[in-house]
């Protein structure tokens, strides 16, 4: 039960924050919040949630950091 309320929260997190938009900050902050929720599901897999997902994170972050919109654009944040 508790593997699927977390699988769950972290399916919702990564759909509400599936944008990039145009600046360097957006990009980021999206990135992270995008690779977090996917690694934490990958993380949970092998029973490791909370190393995946500050892994995700990460490589997230970095990629939406290193990228510019015409590379990859998922369209404007929902917080925006």
């Amino acid at each position: 039960m508790k593997r699927t309320a977390f699988s769950a929260t972290a399916l919702l997190t990564l759909f509400a924050l599936s944008a990039c938009g145009n600046s360097t900050g957006d990009r980021a902050v999206t990135g992270a919040g995008i690779g977090a929720g996917v690694g934490a599901v990958g993380g949970l897999l092998v029973g490791a949630p909370l190393e995946g997902a500050v892994i995700g994170g990460a490589v997230g972050a970095g990629t939406g950091a290193l990228t510019s919109p015409s590379q990859i654009d998922l369209g404007r944040p929902v917080y925006r």
